[in-house]
């Protein structure tokens, strides 16, 4: 019933409020005049007219829409009995956004957020989803600048935070290292006192756990390291069919079996488990959860077919060194007649640009078969795989993906596995797509 008029780089929804309106809203948010015969009723005081005696439609001015839509959804929120999970950290959010819904949904009426709906137009989008069956919501908390996060929770007003990690990841927008563990940490600024609040972090990163001193909340670890809370052992990876370890924890030791692919994965099912836990589950039964086939629903690396039998890790969606060493260590896993990475330009590095491509360069090198790199920066890639051993005629480099795209339509045959990976703005989901969906 509601269009919110959001004015974006390349699209002004006031622009649509005719539309919106023949689609059947009946009230629009608007921050400027919009063309059209209804009626503006200037709200920036904060009076609103009476529903009753007001007509429709109507367009309703206010001094800021987004912020408008904010205030909405923190108001919504506030009325919602409804504890949240807030996920951050530069690695991992999604995965384990979706793996804690999984585990929570288990006992739990779980709301979660969907695709990439962690800024401040997804976030409050999502918590307007809330109703009163809601009994847990799990969001996702991206961050570029300082105060982004602190934003996001003062409309969320998250009772569960988790920390992934801290990594160089966005750095051309969010600064140092330093500068992005601050900005990560905004989320357990925000979180209520112990007993209430509870901080989520891993064990195993140094910067992650500094920050356990700058909250009131009630700490719970994972990890590998011993005195993590929840601590994995004897991880075993068993390559497209998921990761298993054992699961220490309150003197318990539960072996653990999900279909969760690559070794890294662990953090991801720790995670999960750990707010499980933390919101009074025994930990077996959030391991059980996990366990589910749907478990692996929301990933965003996912085995495609491809030409000639042979089969694509699709991780297009977006790179940043530690999630391509990730990746690539994944690939060494699997059996296959030649182990394959298309990897391109990882964007927003900023002063950690050369360095990033370097490791991820000497990291593939001792991975892969056959490396093509797409984009300039990943020459970098190329240049380091070749100093790290893998000879030079095993490496090709190009500036386009349809070029790129052609190269391996030639080369895949059966039994290879490719990884294809890279930022977002590479659009190398085009590649996966041509390579899949061709004649042969």
């Amino acid at each position: 019933m509601l269009f919110v008029a959001l004015a974006g780089a390349h699209l002004d929804g006031h622009d649509f409020v005719g539309e919106a309106f023949a689609k059947g809203a009946t009230v629009a948010l608007v921050q400027r005049a919009v063309n059209g015969p209804w009626p503006v009723l200037d709200i920036t005081g904060g009076l609103l007219p009476d529903p009753a005696a007001c007509p429709q439609p109507v367009c309703l001015q206010v001094p800021d829409t987004l912020q408008a839509l904010q205030t909405i959804a923190a108001y919504w929120r506030s009325k919602c009995a409804v504890r949240v999970v807030g996920i951050t950290g530069s690695v991992g959010k999604s995965s384990t956004k979706e793996a804690t819904a999984t585990v929570l949904a288990q006992r739990f009426r779980t709301l979660k957020s969907t695709g990439n709906q962690n800024n401040e137009i997804g976030l409050p989008l999502t918590l307007l989803q809330l109703s009163s069956a809601h009994e847990r919501a799990v969001l996702e908390m991206g961050f570029y600048v300082a105060g982004e996060i602190t934003q996001l929770c003062d409309i969320a007003q998250p009772q569960v935070g988790v920390i992934t990690n801290v990594y160089a990841v966005h750095a051309e927008r969010a600064g140092s290292l330093a500068d992005i563990a601050r900005g990560k940490r905004e989320l357990l600024d925000a979180l209520p006192a112990a007993p209430d609040g509870v901080a989520v972090l891993n064990a195993d990163e140094p910067m992650v756990m500094e920050m356990a001193a700058h909250t009131r909340a009630r700490i719970v670890t994972y990890g590998m390291a011993e005195a993590a809370h929840l601590r994995a052992s004897a991880v075993e990876s068993f390559g497209l069919d998921g990761i298993g370890f054992q699961l220490e924890h309150a003197g318990q030791r539960v072996p653990v079996r999900v279909p969760l692919i690559g070794r890294h994965s662990v953090y991801t099912a720790l995670r999960a488990i750990a707010v499980g836990v933390a919101e009074g589950m025994p930990a077996t039964t959030a391991a059980a959860a996990l366990a589910q086939p749907q478990a692996r629903d929301g990933l965003r690396l996912k085995p495609v077919p491809s030409l000639h039998g042979s089969l694509i890790l699709d991780d297009s969606y977006n790179a940043s060194p530690e999630s391509a060493v990730a990746a690539l260590d994944l690939l060494a896993e699997l059996d296959a007649a030649r182990h394959i990475a298309v990897l391109g330009d990882m964007r927003e590095l900023g002063a950690y640009e050369r360095a990033g491509h370097d490791l991820v360069g000497r990291h593939a090198g001792s991975r892969v078969q056959l490396l093509v790199t797409v984009g300039q920066r990943a020459r970098w890639i190329a240049a380091a795989a070749r100093a790290a051993g893998l000879l030079a005629g095993a490496t090709h480099e190009f500036e386009t993906v349809e070029a790129a795209t052609e190269f391996m339509r030639m080369q895949l045959r059966a039994g290879d596995v490719a990884l294809i990976k890279g930022s977002l703005a590479m659009h190398l989901d085009a590649m996966v797509y041509q390579l899949a969906n061709k004649d042969e």
